[in-house]
């Protein structure tokens, strides 16, 4: 199994070289069409590991994953609404989102992967940790439901209050830099505001994986399976951001599917010790529930502009 592991991150290794010095070397505007090609290779890629998974590891293995997959995936759309917030806030460049989202992606690969194998450790060693990850689901989910999508206010980031402090911040964008030194002033460091807008990035990614790790290890404690439909997910999420960014609003609808989700992924993990759940269950009962939500959401559109 270990070979695998290694495979596995040198191939993601491999993909994000190759974004960002071969697809993405300079940056520029992501439109609607590019993102879409990008987004629908990374689905792509999901659909030929979980073939893959299916010869290798059997059925019930292929599930988990293609499961945990679609609930990653459906968690992040809260995530694309947080990015248009902060990228609104400080007045992202359209040129120089990709490549904030870029290296938040790095530093979400390597918090989940750490949050994954803590969490998987804990149940396997404590197993009434179950059942507060079950109910910090419904909680989540009951308070997403009352309050909407999540809320976010750079300026009360710690990380960035401290950022402040410790270092001085340009007060413009300089390209695709996170630092510079001006020669004017004896050469001292200057932190960019891209770089405060990707500490708030990571960190509020932290408070996302509170509900999307539990959620994955509702499917499954199989830390090889967890890992990779996380991994996969995020790696599609920026270019998914690109791609649906002028059309979030349009789904007005689809914050109470999610709630819903996690809600009953909460009460499956409370349950599990009586109540054994099939994967394909939980799966059909999250595209259900989803599908429901964007339906409604095309149905019934918001009297509100945009």
């Amino acid at each position: 199994m270990l070979y695998f592991w290694i495979l596995f991150n040198i191939f993601v290794l491999g993909m994000l070289v190759m974004d960002l010095r071969l697809f993405h070397r300079r940056g520029h505007v992501i439109q609607f069409r590019e993102a879409l090609r990008w987004s629908a290779m990374y689905v792509g890629l999901a659909v030929a590991f979980a073939i893959g998974l299916y010869f290798w590891l059997g059925h019930q293995a292929a599930l988990e994953f293609v499961t945990g997959y679609v609930l990653e995936v459906s968690l992040s759309v809260d995530n694309l609404f947080v990015f248009l917030v902060i990228f609104n806030y400080f007045a992202v460049p359209e040129d120089q989102q990709h490549r904030v989202l870029f290296w938040g992606v790095v530093g979400a690969l390597i918090m989940r992967g750490i949050f994954i194998g803590t969490g998987v450790g804990l149940i396997s060693r404590v197993h009434w940790v179950l059942y507060i990850f079950g109910g910090l689901l419904i909680i989540s989910g009951i308070r997403f439901l009352v309050l909407g999508e999540h809320k976010v206010d750079p300026r009360r980031n710690p990380l960035v209050r401290a950022l402040r402090r410790l270092i001085p911040v340009t007060s413009d964008y300089q390209g695709g830099k996170f630092f510079v030194r001006k020669p004017q002033e004896n050469s001292r460091l200057y932190a960019t505001p891209l770089l405060l807008v990707l500490l708030v990035v990571e960190t509020t990614d932290i408070v996302f994986s509170v509900d999307s790790i539990p959620a994955i290890l509702a499917i499954t404690l199989n830390a090889f399976i967890v890992y990779t439909s996380n991994v996969f997910a995020i790696l599609g999420l920026r270019s998914m951001y690109f791609a649906v960014s002028g059309l979030m609003k349009v789904f007005r609808f689809l914050h109470y599917g999610l709630a819903l989700v996690l809600i009953l992924v909460g009460v499956k993990m409370l349950a599990a010790d009586h109540f054994r759940v099939p994967t394909a269950a939980t799966l059909a009962v999250v595209a259900g529930v989803l599908l429901i939500s964007i339906l409604a959401s095309v149905a019934f559109p918001s009297d509100r502009p945009a």
